[in-house]
């Protein structure tokens, strides 16, 4: 018994170790305070490094229609030109807003999905307005063109926008600048087609101010944050993941906070942010490109995710250069589009629905409860019964194990007394007892390790379970109790300090879930100890500190996960109560069953005295 509760204790600590192993290195840290804005972009993120060196002077870009900003006297036609406009695009699933300043994207609401208030904003701001597919003339160290641009709407098109503008070199060589919006009525993935037409074949744009003339055509530039909006990156609302996906295979990308991430000369058939539950991805048709994603910390933002990519030397005088961009949920439904041709796009094999799927060795776990959640759903159309289900069918699938294990345990208080003889015997040489106990054991069948199996299984499938309920689409906002568990994907609260964190702990809300579950594992422990544990201290130890301590580890996890956890806590209990049942038969069984064995030799010696056959007749025999 001594060396199962050990046991116990190590499998006990492994769990909490891999808890925070786990969540440390799937969710990391949450990034340091916001970064003061640059003067020169007035809060706009950019990445800074040295100019390539050997790069001529910068030369002179002006637009053939003067910017508004610069004061200069223009006519009655050129004010028209000049003022901002923002063009509103409306599809069944999203609302675009787009600007003629510069021609870029400033806001994209799913229609759908809401956060808050409101249908949830995916382009978050930090201090300055979000700019997304801004453009610049050269690498990513320039800055994005705010130029007015002129807007064309295609007759008889209500789902597409141009914005265009002609640039003059000092030496009066002009060319055309074209960025052109195409979307789709039911779809979260656009078209983006920028052309240039006329003006260098090859690359050399630069403003004035910006280090030295830059080998690229220009940069195409998203950020600085998908949505939602969040305070802070935390493993149990939200994260951002980078990944870039080449030869069939997704890679996730490393991202710090202090550079970018050059992915160079990329051969990625696309590349994403991807938050908890929504995602962008970019899908740049060019037969060479620099990508590049960023983290660093901007101005009103705890955290930045930005993509850029650079477009190499322009081959021709004009050249057209088409993206796609998805931006929106990270749903199997949505993603799985994009992989039968069944699309705007005709787009087959993208496998964007990567970007959902979980990886790692418990990837098909998290898959199978995904698949049972799902179907549990769609009978009771509700989440929170659907996890009540998801437990009732895992505990009736480890029943087997659990039973099990409990008649191990009956085993082995059946074997403790030989077992304390042999260590009594070989106290003072450790490996003679080894080698004597795993003797005794294969002799009598019994393996130590059995009663341990349902509590290893119990491990990964928390994980899994933890996963689940912290990323799977369909429980952002799935209601269990109306009131108390508005969103399973979150912890629940039964009050929130305004302005207050409790010290040390940091605790903003009062939950109640935890405090249940602290008394289901109470219960638990009590219900599952064998008579032999009640006078070790070790057990009583386990049996009192283990649920506090991970009460403290459990407090703010997804409300689904605790659900889930106290609902396998009870039908534990139901369960454990139902086999002390079938064991306290057996001890029954196996008391009966030792006393024939001590009875039959006396009515064995009764029938031989009666019979006059046997050792008591030949006694009596001889007697005579």
């Amino acid at each position: 018994m001594e060396k199962r509760t050990v046991l116990a204790v190590v499998l006990s600590i492994v769990v909490m170790l891999g808890f925070y192993f786990i969540m440390a290195l799937v969710y990391p840290p949450a990034p340091p305070a916001a970064l003061p804005a640059s003067p020169e972009t007035g809060g706009t993120a950019v990445v800074t490094g040295a100019p390539a060196p050997g790069l001529a002077a910068p030369e002179t870009l002006t637009a053939a229609v003067p910017d508004a900003a610069e004061d200069q006297p223009v006519s009655a036609g050129q004010a028209e030109a000049l003022r901002e406009q923002r063009i509103t695009i409306e599809t069944d699933l999203v609302t675009a807003v787009f600007t003629n300043a510069g021609g870029d994207l400033v806001s994209w609401k799913l229609k759908k999905h809401n956060d808050g208030s409101g249908p949830l904003e995916m382009l978050v701001s930090g201090d300055q307005e979000a700019r997304g597919f801004t453009l610049a003339l050269g690498n990513m160290d320039v800055r994005p063109l705010t130029t007015l641009f002129r807007v064309e709407r295609p007759a008889g098109d209500p789902y597409t926008v141009a914005f265009l503008q002609d640039f003059m070199f000092p030496g009066g060589e002009q060319f055309r600048l074209t960025k052109r919006y195409t979307l789709k009525p039911n779809e979260y993935m656009f078209e983006l087609a920028v052309t240039l037409d006329g003006g260098h074949s090859t690359a050399g744009f630069s403003f004035p101010g910006n280090p030295g003339a830059l080998a690229a055509a220009y940069t195409l530039g998203f950020g600085p944050q998908i949505g939602p909006a969040f305070q802070k990156i935390d493993q149990r609302y939200e994260y951002r993941n980078y990944f870039s996906f080449t030869n069939g295979k997704r890679k996730q990308e490393k991202v710090n906070e202090g550079s970018p991430t050059l992915l160079s000369s990329s051969r990625a058939s696309w590349s994403a942010i991807a938050g908890k539950y929504f995602t962008f991805i970019a899908i740049p048709l060019l037969p060479q490109y620099d990508l590049v994603l960023s983290a660093r910390p901007e101005a009103g933002l705890s955290t930045a995710s930005r993509l850029y990519i650079t477009r190499q030397e322009l081959g021709s005088a004009r050249t057209e250069d088409i993206y796609r961009f998805y931006l929106g949920p990270k749903t199997q439904e949505d993603l799985q589009l994009y992989n039968t041709g069944q699309n705007g796009f005709m787009l087959k094999d993208m496998q964007l629905v990567e970007v959902a799927n979980s990886k790692g060795f418990l990837a098909p776990l998290e898959t199978l409860l995904k698949v049972l959640l799902t179907f549990f759903n769609r009978l009771v159309h509700n989440y929170g019964v659907a996890i009540v289900l998801l437990t009732l069918a895992v505990k009736a699938a480890l029943f087997p194990l659990t039973k099990k294990s409990s008649e191990s345990t009956l085993r082995m208080q059946a074997l403790a007394p030989k077992i304390k003889e042999i260590q009594e015997k070989y106290k003072d040489n450790s490996q003679k007892m080894n080698m004597a106990m795993a003797e005794f054991y294969k002799k009598e069948g019994y393996n130590p390790l059995s009663g341990c199996l349902p509590m290893l299984l119990q491990l990964p499938i928390f994980f899994a379970m933890y996963n689940l309920f912290n990323n799977h689409f369909d429980l952002r906002g799935a209601m269990f109790i109306p009131g108390w568990i508005p969103d399973l994907s979150i912890p629940e609260s039964i009050f929130h300090f305004e302005n207050f964190r409790m010290p040390i702990l940091g605790w903003t809300d009062i939950r109640l879930l935890p405090f249940i579950y602290v008394g289901s594992q109470l219960l638990y422990g009590k219900v599952t100890q064998t008579p032999d544990q009640q006078g070790n201290a070790q057990m009583k130890l386990m049996l009192y500190a283990m649920p506090i301590v991970f009460f403290f580890v459990l407090y703010d996890v997804p409300s689904g996960l605790l659900v889930y956890w106290i609902m396998s806590n009870v039908l534990t209990m139901v369960q454990q109560l139902t086999i002390n049942k079938f064991l306290a038969r057996k001890r029954a069984e196996m008391a009966a069953g030792n006393a024939v064995k001590v009875v039959k030799p006396e009515k064995t010696l009764n029938f031989s005295a009666k019979g006059g056959k046997g050792p008591a007749a030949a006694s009596r025999k001889k007697k005579k």
